[in-house]
């Protein structure tokens, strides 16, 4: 019993530390354009129309982003200079751990971690719990701006991640907004001085 105890403490342990992964976020961005010229924005309603999610997320990413541009000194207006749009993919990602673990002696067996079907001599005894799988569905969201002006894209962020607690709306609103608000953190660019 104790042997049970003592091996599911670290199981909870990575099984914490995995729900708590971060965004990652990449972007990109034209180099010729100058982003101290935004200073009002709207959204790009054909372009978020065809986005592949519940109104209800669209209505959460939106009232993130409305949050996030108001911080950082945008204003709304029917005359912007930079148009706002999302899309998104999402992907079934597939998690194997292999949880073969123990110690032992010298004896003979078949093992090992590139070559499981080798016969032959070994030093070790094990308890194999077997491999464990489970299964998470990773999403991407991007936000593209617009420049209204030429109609070109002139910034993209993109955070990937999971949408854990997705039955806690609360826990899914606030996962949006941290989303939302990684992926703004690259806007506007760190340009380095030529």
């Amino acid at each position: 019993m104790k042997n049970i105890k003592f091996l599911a403490l670290p199981l909870l342990a990575v099984l914490f530390l995995s729900s708590c992964v971060s965004v990652r976020v990449v972007s990109d961005y034209d180099r010729e354009t100058d982003f101290k010229e935004y200073k009002t924005y709207a959204f790009y309603k054909t372009g978020i129309d065809k986005a592949q999610i519940s109104d209800l997320d669209k209505k959460r990413i939106l009232k993130a982003i409305d949050l996030e541009m108001s911080s950082r000194g945008f204003t709304k207006s029917q005359n912007p200079d930079i148009l706002v749009s999302i899309f998104t993919k999402e992907r079934e990602q597939v998690d194997v751990y292999n949880n073969n673990f123990g110690w032992g002696g010298w004896g003979w067996g078949w093992g090992g971690f590139y070559s499981p079907w080798v016969w032959g001599p070994g030093f070790g005894w094990g308890g194999g719990f077997g491999p464990n799988v489970s299964t998470r569905t990773e999403g991407s969201l991007y936000i593209d701006l617009i420049d209204t002006k030429s109609k070109e894209l002139v910034w993209q962020g993109r955070g990937a991640g999971t949408l854990n607690n997705t039955k806690n709306i609360e826990k899914k609103e606030e996962r949006i907004k941290e989303f939302v608000s990684q992926i703004l953190e690259a806007y506007p660019p760190a340009i380095a001085a030529n």
